[in-house]
């Protein structure tokens, strides 16, 4: 006895929501910022750190938007200092 394929629906692809752009994109399109439980923020392209994490787009024009509007700041519930950000973008930018 064969399965119909076709009466299978497909697999829902999860969404997250740029915080720069305010786009919905599937998740593994987007970056993920996380805060580590020890406080640090770092960027996790693989999304699999542990941590409360944050999306944005993988353009570095979306993380100056965000950063404007302190938007992964409040998303992580963290300050985020000026040298973090510098940081992040650089990674961002060599990822592109």
């Amino acid at each position: 006895m064969q399965e119909n394929n076709a009466a299978r629906p497909k697999k829902k692809l999860p969404e997250r929501k740029c915080l720069g752009c305010g786009e919905s994109k599937p998740k593994q399109t987007l970056a993920r910022i996380v805060r580590a439980p020890d406080g640090t923020v770092s960027l996790d392209l693989t999304g699999r750190r542990s941590g409360r994490g944050a999306y944005v787009c993988r353009r570095a024009e979306c993380l100056r938007k965000a950063r404007r509007a302190k938007r992964i700041e409040r998303s992580l519930e963290v300050e985020i200092p000026d040298e973090v950000y510098d940081t992040l973008e650089k990674e961002l930018a060599e990822n592109e």
